[in-house]
């Protein structure tokens, strides 16, 4: 029979085992049946945009398309032109297609074949590096743009996603370890020790109309921004490393607002979420001198300080059709043109226009508030307003009365962190095909991001003390009982 010395001795272990098990840094959030049929049918369209998008004999995916499935055409600006980044997600979307049946692994191994192929042998690149803007028939560079560093990075993202999940096509793993490899990451430091380059541009004449000779982008990776993944393929590159303390070399500007407190560098929303559909942050956090920064955490409070941006008093004086389900800012077409905005803090532009991939973009992150504000953007202005057609919502709109405004357009990148981050919210898939590649968990391992629970860094000393203290009283609690 069970005595209450046991009983005090059970509850001690109980207490002593809480404090020294890790610790997550996210809660689990349970869909419901509604969440599940909702990104159903959003994740569904998404990737209907990458399949009737991309081109099927090179891979090459469209920036961008008509809300009603239309590709620009005729005197359209937009008309065949493809994007670097879009491929990559286009990749990943395939991988996503064959697990929910929306395609078969056959047609996908043949999409991702092409698209390897393409990239391996056909397209121009310097240094392993590849054009931003390209045309998608022909695969020539177009609107003067830049051999990108961003942009091949975010390509790279799916050419290693590939890699892994099918890893039994020996052809798509030579393909894309081929590609990766031949990138010349120390190049593209174009001498300084530590900050990559935006870019590098042929001679020509620039957007200027001036003549210009082979040059680099002035503007360098100084910060913290969406370009993380680009620092860390760079550090775990097998032919062509840069050191793995330039990650510690990047400044950090902090942002706050409304008692929330993050790093950013700039405000746009999607800075916090391009290298995270693939990077694997939770539950790992910086374990190296003072550093100790927990990026998934860091994510979730930028995404929570903007909602709370849209729901106050002072920005809903000046537009009152924000409110705490219709909300979001980042990087997106407006009625005036492109804006690379966000918040907070306030943009001067802001005119009440959301920007529904700011939140779905964080779904991974903050499914309790970010899932709650599509299905209420769906509810309220799907039908009324025609913001969600045949690729799911499009890339901005604007309710308010004195505006009444939507893009006629969607976004390839912005439709694809969407689908990846809904991914991984529901089933972590990206993360488990991404972080798979040996290169990816090396490199969080080699800036010392870590397990949350493990080696702790110095700036955690002082909550670690009063933990020991209190595992002693425990201990000596448990002699006591076992002399009643």
């Amino acid at each position: 029979m069970a005595t209450p010395i046991l009983f005090v001795k059970f509850g001690l272990v109980l207490i002593l085992l809480s404090l020294l098990a890790p610790k997550s840094d996210c809660a689990e959030y349970v869909l419901t049946p509604d969440d599940n049929s909702f990104l159903d049918d959003l994740q569904e369209r998404a990737f209907r945009f990458f399949y009737e998008h991309s081109n099927p004999v090179n891979g090459l995916t469209l920036d961008r398309a008509f809300t009603d499935g239309r590709p620009p055409h005729g005197k359209d600006s937009h008309t065949n032109i493809a994007s670097t980044a879009c491929t990559g997600y286009a990749l990943v979307a395939y991988c996503i297609g064959v697990e929910r049946g929306w395609i078969t692994r056959a047609e996908a191994i043949a999409r991702t074949t092409a698209t390897l192929t393409h990239f391996a042998h056909h397209a121009y690149n310097i240094h392993g590096w590849f054009y931003h803007w390209i045309n998608q028939a022909t695969g020539e560079r177009e609107w003067k743009s830049e051999i990108s560093s961003i942009d091949t990075a975010l390509l790279l993202g799916g050419i290693l996603t590939v890699r892994q999940y099918f890893a039994e096509d020996k052809n798509i793993v030579c393909l894309a370890t081929e590609i990766y490899e031949r990138v010349d990451f120390q190049w593209m430091l174009n001498g300084h020790k530590s900050w990559l380059s935006h870019g590098w541009i042929p001679a020509g004449v620039g957007w200027d109309n001036e003549p210009h000779p082979d040059k680099f982008l002035e503007s360098r990776w100084t910060d913290y921004s969406e370009q993380t993944m680009l620092n860390l393929l760079a550090i775990a590159s097998p032919k062509y490393p840069i050191d793995w303390k330039t990650w510690y070399d990047l400044k950090r500007n902090f942002t706050e607002y409304g008692g929330y407190k993050f790093m950013a560098a700039v405000p746009p929303l999607f800075i916090h979420q391009y290298s995270h559909a693939f990077f694997d942050y939770r539950n790992k956090r910086e374990r190296y001198e003072q550093f100790n920064m927990d990026y998934f955490q860091n994510s979730i409070t930028a995404t929570e300080a903007q909602r709370a941006f849209f729901m106050s008093e002072e920005t809903r004086k000046d537009f009152p059709t924000y409110s705490e389900n219709i909300w979001g800012m980042t990087a997106s077409d407006t009625a005036a043109g492109y804006r690379a905005w966000g918040a907070p803090p306030r943009d001067p532009e802001m005119n009440g226009t959301v920007v529904p991939c700011a939140a779905g973009g964080s779904l991974m992150f903050a499914p309790e508030i970010t899932l709650s504000a599509l299905k209420a953007m769906k509810s309220q202005y799907g039908e009324s307003m025609g913001i969600y057609k045949r690729y799911g919502f499009t890339d901005a709109f604007n309710p308010d009365p004195r505006a009444n405004w939507v893009n006629q357009y969607v976004l390839g990148i912005d439709v694809g962190i969407t689908l990846l981050s809904a991914e991984n919210l529901r089933t972590g898939n990206v993360w488990k095909w991404f972080m798979t590649n040996p290169e990816a968990t090396n490199a969080l391992k080699m800036v010392r991001i870590l397990p949350s629970g493990t080696d702790p860094a110095p700036s955690s000393a002082t909550t670690i003390k009063p933990i020991f203290a209190l595992v002693i009283v425990l201990l000596e609690l448990w002699h006591a009982t076992s002399t009643m």
